[in-house]
């Protein structure tokens, strides 16, 4: 089933496919507000309220699928590449940093809507270019950003793809600030667990900016590996990890899994090679969500003394960047 419709006086998408229904908000960052499985009475996403709607709008990161271009953040909201500087206004003031990019909350087109016995497709479009000058003010490329929903019996499948229209090579970092529901499917927030593919602990400075140290896991941290971690209903977590693959259901897995203790589903997101870094941030620890944000390079990844072994990308004139990504509940 596809269906355009208003809701809370938004232009809206609403599809679904076996026990999976998703919407879809192409005005804000294309961002996907909800995706549920109505049979395991399971909300993954974090979906704005009616009462939320303006906050929904200056501050996507926090509900649904907000995309980032680039991740986190830019130390001074500055760094330089082949020659050029690159200048992105402050938005956090007190850690004079720029942060999440602007796409989140730009608008995109929908291209392409159709379905299949297998799936439904959503496909959005996004042009910066000079004409444009939401994102090209700050960021002088023409780029295409395409983002393709594919939702199947089986849950949602992301894929997110860049393609550098300009004439010079275009730096490329994406990341996602999703926010998880916990509790997903009732219940205390003490009965969820999550565990995340992460490796090391990297460190922040007080602006939350990596010192290029990383540190072995703490006896906290270690259960996000193994055991899982309670992440609501508890002290605040702002932390940034390396990634490295986990064990789960008996098989190498890259992604963040949380697990209703009590009834035993979970849900899943998992993220492909493209990702290297997890942000993990739980807004206080007081609220009903927690964050596991996959990055393509470590935040603040083109000042880092090596940039490359950050994970700093860069494509050249007609080449893309592509980053996969699945969320589903069992």
């Amino acid at each position: 089933m596809i269906r355009s419709t208003v809701w809370n006086g938004l232009q809206a998408v609403e599809f679904s496919k076996g026990d999976y229904v998703a919407l879809l908000i192409p005005s804000v960052g294309a961002n996907l507000v909800r995706l549920a499985n109505t049979k395991l009475g399971v909300e993954i996403l974090r979906t704005p309220t009616a009462e939320e709607i303006e906050t929904f709008k200056s501050r996507p990161q926090i509900f649904g699928l907000p995309l980032l271009f680039p991740p986190n953040r830019i130390e001074d909201g500055r760094y330089e590449f082949e020659g050029r500087t690159y200048q992105y206004p402050i938005t956090i003031e007190k850690e004079q940093n720029y942060h999440h990019g602007i796409i989140k909350g730009e608008p995109f087109i929908v291209s392409k809507a159709e379905e299949d016995a297998e799936a439904v497709k959503i496909e959005c479009r996004y042009y910066s270019n000079a004409a444009n000058d939401a994102i090209y003010k700050d960021f002088p490329h023409e780029f295409k950003c395409k983002i393709v929903y594919k939702l199947s019996a089986k849950g949602l499948k992301q894929e997110v793809i860049f393609s550098n229209k300009s004439d010079k090579t275009m730096p490329v970092g994406v990341g996602f600030h999703t926010p998880i529901v916990i509790p997903f499917q009732g219940g205390k927030p003490e009965e969820y667990l999550m565990r995340v593919a992460v490796g090391e602990q990297v460190e922040l400075s007080e602006r939350n900016l990596p010192t290029g140290n990383t540190l072995p896991l703490n006896e906290q941290f270690a259960k996000l590996r193994e055991g899982g971690l309670q992440v609501t209903a508890c002290e605040p977590i702002e932390a940034g990890f390396t990634l490295r693959e986990i064990e789960v259901d008996g098989e190498s897995y890259r992604g963040a899994v949380v697990e209703h203790t009590t009834t035993g589903v979970k849900a899943y997101y998992e993220v492909d090679e493209a990702t290297t870094y997890w942000t993990i941030w739980n807004n206080g620890g007081q609220v009903d969500y927690c964050c596991p944000e996959p990055q393509s390079w470590t935040t603040n990844a083109p000042n880092a003394k090596n940039p490359k072994a950050a994970g700093f990308v860069a494509i050249e004139p007609g080449k893309k960047w592509k980053g996969v990504y699945k969320l589903y509940c069992k």
